[in-house]
């Protein structure tokens, strides 16, 4: 009888020391399981020590089939509800034990972390792709004038070759539309011409050497425009020519009638779009801020910045002389100082004018040899004003050129 109660209990679960995680919040139920010789007047009992303390589980027995063995088993439950629930808890039978140690988890923890983490990251990606969407060309122009490469000192005289057809809704959208807005608002000269660009699907000399004067090359690809001979008969042949005389071409076409062009020019254009730039005018790029504007500065050359200076600062004096577009012209009472090589010091053309008579000298009952007798122009005489840059001028002196365009011109 006493070799019985000396007998160790056999411990079925758990067999070894167990760690287990604790998380705030969560309920864990530890299983003692033993196996013990049955004996009426030996110790049968089964409890639970943490940190010296006595606790009681839910206990229950049960016999093996020929009643010699006895089975007990206990379970605690452990409400985990703060940091000091987790520790050592004990399972003791005839001074035997079995461990269960009861850790904090940091797995929850990192797991949270690790949420929050990509739910930022998400987040910044999703702000970035709606900014890079909304700002995509403002950030693309200031990273451009900013560290672009500036194309001076390269023999040009204009920075873009405006090819269009002569018909009305045409010269309206250039003259008075693409031209001032390039020109006042971002210091831009432009060589217009509204002749066919390739009369022969051959380019001319004249159109050779003016191309050849220019950093860029902007065609209003209109349904005037695409009537024209060469561009009806071999249109591919002259794109060729196009992209020999210039880099990377600007097509310009309209919304409105570009859903309804069937010309194959339009499909050919799609082909080499890694050559040409396709850019589209439509509705809402009347205003100075739309993105018609932001792609097509992007498609021209960089421009330095002039303070105080609006458009081409060798023009800006000039400002709107056009007899044709304003009522009252002063401009034969325009006075600039003028310069013997026909621009200033300063790089700023003053306007062009013939020189006057030959001075008059007098003899000893005038003033001293040598001096000039102020000249008189007569009532039916005028400066001579030389109008061959009349082309290139800006419009600074008009601000209200987009009324001169009604919604059924556009």
């Amino acid at each position: 009888m006493a070799d019985l109660c000396s007998v160790l209990p056999k411990f079925l679960y758990p067999s070894n020391n167990v760690t287990l995680e604790c998380a705030l919040g969560s309920q864990l139920p530890l299983n003692c399981t033993v196996q013990l010789p049955f004996s009426q007047h030996c110790d049968l009992v089964l409890h639970w020590m943490k940190d010296d303390l006595r606790l009681d589980g839910a206990t229950t027995q049960w016999f093996s089939d020929n009643a010699t063995e006895i089975f007990i088993s206990s379970i605690l439950d452990v409400n985990v509800t703060t940091d000091e629930n987790c520790g050592v808890f004990a399972c003791v039978v005839r001074n035997s034990t079995a461990v269960f140690t009861l850790q904090k988890s940091v797995e929850a923890a990192g797991h949270l972390g690790a949420v929050l983490v990509a739910f930022f990251i998400l987040t910044l990606l999703l702000l970035t792709s709606v900014t890079y969407v909304k700002c995509r060309l403002n950030v693309l122009l200031w990273y451009r004038n900013r560290y672009g490469d500036l194309e001076i000192n390269d023999g040009k005289l204009y920075d873009a070759y405006v090819s269009y057809a002569n018909a009305t809704d045409d010269i309206k959208f250039v003259n008075f539309i693409m031209k001032p807005q390039l020109e006042n608002r971002y210091g831009y000269k432009l060589f217009l011409d509204d002749k066919d660009v390739l009369p022969n699907s051959e380019p001319s000399a004249d159109l050779i050497m003016n191309v050849s004067r220019c950093r860029r090359l902007i065609v209003v690809l209109s349904n005037a425009y695409l009537e024209q001979e060469w561009c009806n008969t071999n249109f591919r042949e002259g794109l060729w020519r196009l992209l020999e005389l210039s880099q990377r071409p600007i097509f310009v076409a309209f919304e409105s009638q570009y859903r309804e062009i069937a010309h194959p020019a339009i499909d050919l254009l799609k082909q080499h779009k890694s050559t040409v730039t396709l850019l589209m005018w439509r509705a809402g790029s009347m205003m100075p801020s739309s993105d018609f504007w932001k792609e097509l500065c992007l498609a021209l050359p960089r421009k330095m910045s002039s303070r105080g200076l609006r458009g081409d600062p060798q023009t800006h004096l000039q400002e709107d002389k056009d007899p044709m577009l304003i009522i009252h012209s002063n401009y034969l009472d325009f006075r600039g100082e003028s310069h013997p090589e026909g621009d200033t010091g300063n790089g700023v053309r003053g306007p062009i004018f013939k020189g006057p008579p030959p001075p008059r000298m007098t003899g000893s009952a005038g003033p001293p040899f040598g001096t000039l007798e102020e000249v008189q122009l007569g009532e039916n005489q005028r400066n001579e004003i030389d109008i061959s840059d009349l082309g290139s001028r800006n419009y600074g002196a008009r601000t209200d050129f987009y009324c001169l365009v009604t919604e059924d011109d556009i």
